[in-house]
Formats: C-alpha cells, structure tokens, sequence
C-alpha cells in the first residue's frame, strides 16, 4: 500500500455526498442507503421543452439532495462532482438512446464565477463526459450577468430573465451535431431552453439536456 494515500484517506475519510456517512471509496461518493433511499425520478425524470428534445433528472429537488446540492454550489464542495456527475451519466445512459456527439454546459457570468470560485455544471459535464466516453467542450459562454433563477419568479419571469444571456463561442463545435447540455438544477426549463435555442441557431441537430435534479410536477 502506498503510504501518502492511505494516510489521506485518515485524514481525510470518505464521506456521502447526501448524508455524510462515512464510506469507503469504491461507493464513489454515495452510500448504499441513500443509494437506495434517495427521491429517485421514474423514467429519468424526463421533461420536455423549447428548442431541446428532452430532458433528463435522476433525481427531485427536494430533502437531501436539496441540502447536498446547496452545499456543493455555496459551500465549495466541488468534491461533490463525482457522485452527481455518475448519477447523471447512469440516467442518460438508461434513458437516452441517440448517440451523442459532444457535452457542454450551462456556464456561470464571469461575475459569478469569480464570486463562487468553480462553475458547478462545468465540473459535473466534465464528470459525465467522462464516464460516458465523450467530448466535453466549453460551447456557451454567459455575456450578461443576470439574477439568479430561483429568485426570479414565475415562468415567464424565469424566461424572460435569460433570454439573449448567452451565445455560442464557436459553432463549428455544434454545426451538425449532437448536443448534451448540462446543468444543475431543471424547474421550469427557462435556462435549457435559452442555451439550446442558441445551439440550434449555431446549427446544432439535436439538443438533449441533463441535470442531476429536478422539481416535482405540482
């Protein structure tokens, strides 16, 4: 056994992302109870929308996940990446059947990034793309600053509050392929929306998108 590791791992334990048990490292992130306890969506939580084909959940926005997510935007716990970012590669593996040419991701402004220190759908499309064998490229950037979507409102608000926030660094990246778009966090689908319209004018085929949660149909 190598020495420096086995050290970090007393040091520094293994914990689940949802419920802070300790675990050991082969549950990558996730313990076998909330493994099977966590508010898993049916048939990957699909939703549809404007301008993309689906999109994909595998789990709600509600008690642990709420509280997990929350901490890993707010408080740094970028480490969070890797057990959101397998769960959502398992959903779209499941539940997606077309074949996807390249993954990108719902960017932070500039402002905010610097402010929160890492972009949270960055490291989770990385993650996915990943173990999903896939490209991942930087295709959106954020060129207005805008309040942030659970603040805002109602739908149309939410719609509104993006619209012409973003655009397309290069289309060659996009022109005539398909796209996985990825996020956080999906409510009324305001944000997918806006980001695969722009993929759509930048020539993209097709637009899937993924979040790790979802909220629940009224």
């Amino acid at each position: 056994m190598r020495l420096i590791p086995y050290l970090l791992d007393l040091l520094y334990p293994s914990k689940c992302a949802f419920c802070g048990a300790l675990i050991e490292k082969k549950c990558r992130g996730c313990c076998e109870k909330c493994e099977k306890n966590l508010p898993f969506t049916k048939n990957g939580g699909k939703q549809s929308g404007n301008f993309f084909t689906v999109s994909l959940s595998p789990l709600y926005y509600e008690r642990e996940v709420r509280d997990a997510l929350l901490r890993y935007k707010f408080q740094r716990m970028s480490a969070y990446c890797e057990p959101f970012g397998i769960l959502m590669a398992d959903c779209v593996s499941a539940y997606l059947e077309n074949q996807v040419d390249i993954v990108t991701w719902v960017p932070l402004s500039g402002k905010r990034l610097k402010k929160r220190g890492f972009d949270q759908s960055q490291l989770l499309a990385e993650t996915m793309a990943q173990e999903l064998w896939l490209p991942c490229k930087p295709v959106l950037e954020k060129t207005v600053h805008t309040a942030q979507q659970s603040r805002t409102g109602s739908a149309e608000k939410r719609r509104a509050n993006v619209s012409g926030a973003y655009q397309v660094r290069d289309k060659s990246l996009v022109s005539g392929k398909t796209v996985l778009l990825i996020d956080d966090i999906v409510t009324t689908g305001a944000t997918f929306s806006e980001c695969a319209r722009m993929l759509g004018m930048a020539g993209a085929e097709r637009v899937y998108c993924a979040a790790l949660a979802r909220k629940r149909d009224d």
